[in-house]
């Protein structure tokens, strides 16, 4: 049975979600459905996990007016929330879904800085949930107000530990963290070439983009032990078995919200390894947690309403 986890993001939201039938730009749009949630990258991985039937914490910072009201969210999804007070207005972000065009578009709010102390103050916590764990997985961006120490330093501390850990991050933490060993980097494509110095500019075809991939996941297996799988969307997952480039196909869905897609492919997979899945058992059920979550309203579920 996998062991208890932590799932850790540093940009917690209040996501809301507005169904049309139909939708016209520069026009009154009515809502047929709305719903408010929990949800980030941290928030959606453990609440999959729970789903899943195992321990899981979120340690995240929270403050501002809205703050209440998103620990009361994440209360009432059974979310054990563990957080700092950061003294910043917790984020809002929109998801609009164009029911009868089948399309699903993110309004992102950039996040408010985090107050001065708010990373010395989340080491300190860190440092007593990572004793309670068998797991660590750290998602997304961090607010505005961290130093770039904060996240690599999480990815020490756990390494320390004997921790396992899957990061779905990218750029300047990504890179910092990778010294310390983590089993999975699990980015989505846009990501990973974002974090890649040539910015896939040696060629954007899908055949040169496989082969920057998997040079980059050569080099980080040899150097670090760390295994790199890459999500695309709706095309097949790429990442290495046996030192050679394989794929896993998504699994088809009828998609009614993707949002959080990529976060239940993260808990997923993350599961899997901890019960001694092979990385190609792993992706196939990051890949089927995916899909669930598609099919659902909910940000960040794999459970019908």
């Amino acid at each position: 049975m996998p062991g208890k986890f932590l799932a850790v993001c540093l940009n917690p939201t209040i996501q809301k979600t507005l169904v049309f039938d139909g939708f016209e730009l520069d026009a009154v749009n009515r809502a047929k459905v709305v719903r408010t949630d929990a949800s980030g990258k941290g928030v959606n991985v453990a609440r999959v996990l729970s789903q899943l039937g195992v321990e899981a914490i979120h340690l995240t910072h929270s403050g501002g007016p809205d703050g209440d009201w998103f620990r009361s969210l994440c209360a009432d999804d059974g979310i054990s929330l563990r957080w700092v007070d950061s003294g910043s207005d917790v984020r809002f972000c929109t998801t609009v879904i164009d029911a009868l065009a089948g399309t699903a578009t993110e309004l992102v709010e950039e996040s408010k800085p985090v107050r001065s102390g708010t990373g010395e103050a989340l080491l300190d916590l860190f440092d007593e949930v990572i004793r309670e764990v068998e797991v660590l997985i750290v998602s997304g961006t961090k607010a505005a107000g961290y130093s770039d120490s904060v996240v690599p330093e999480m990815a020490r501390r756990a390494a320390a530990r004997g921790v396992l850990t899957v990061l779905d991050i990218k750029g300047k933490d990504l890179a910092a963290c990778l010294p310390f060993r983590p089993a999975v980097v699990k980015p989505n494509l846009a990501e990973f070439l974002s974090s890649m110095s040539t910015g896939g500019e040696n060629g954007s075809g899908e055949l040169s983009l496989r082969g920057m991939a998997h040079a980059s996941a050569q080099d980080w297996k040899r150097r670090f032990g760390t295994e790199l799988v890459l999500t695309r969307g709706g095309a097949p997952i790429w990442f290495e078995e046996d030192g050679v480039a394989a794929e896993e196909p998504v699994f088809p869905v009828k998609s009614l919200n993707p949002t959080g897609s990529g976060d239940a492919f993260t808990a997923g997979l993350a599961f899997a390894l901890s019960g001694g899945a092979s990385l190609r058992e792993a992706v196939r059920e990051g890949a089927r947690q995916g899909a669930l979550n598609a099919a659902n309203l909910k940000p960040g579920s794999i459970l019908r309403d």
